[in-house]
């Protein structure tokens, strides 16, 4: 197995992953993103996000989408990981904590990070299974929020002037 950096040439490639994930997490039903969003938000001049693929034979047996995050409490940078993802096939070898521990030493080379943050689905045991194997723990006087949509088109739209009499 090998773990490298992707490349624009990946996008399709990783859509396909993150669709996969999203179908298995029941996601699927709203699951947009496109390979030409993965080009354009993870390899423009200024990514939003990297991405790192895990190989087995020349095949992209799993990946690891993730940015850079700040904890105000912790006083530190860290990483967020938005998407991990291993292939049925190819689980239970290793893979996704190696991309795990190579996300991590990229960001601490990168930025300094001191932590690592991710969100997993509450219904996926085998995630939680892992994930505790791992060390992580639930903090559980924090709740991960989401706002999309027509709300946050609400909330980033700024308000009109009112016309004055």
């Amino acid at each position: 197995m090998t773990i490298r950096s992707a490349t624009a040439t990946d996008a399709e490639a990783i859509t396909g992953m993150l669709r996969r994930l999203a179908e298995e997490t029941g996601d699927g039903a709203r699951f947009a993103s496109t390979p030409e969003a993965i080009r354009t938000h993870g390899f423009a001049d200024a990514p939003l996000f990297e991405t790192l693929l895990a190989e087995r034979q020349g095949t992209a047996a799993g990946m690891a989408l993730f940015f850079p995050h700040f904890s105000t409490t912790l006083g530190a940078p860290g990483v967020y990981v938005q998407d991990l993802w291993v292939a049925p096939e190819a689980r239970g070898i290793g893979i996704g904590a190696a991309l795990l521990a190579a996300v991590a030493r990229r960001a601490t080379i990168e930025w300094g990070a001191a932590y690592l943050a991710l969100s997993r689905h509450v219904h996926n045991d085998g995630a939680a299974a892992f994930y505790a194997r791992l060390g992580f723990a639930t903090q559980n006087d924090l709740m991960h929020m989401y706002l999309a949509g027509d709300g946050f088109s609400q909330l980033a739209t700024p308000p009109t002037a009112e016309a004055a009499p």
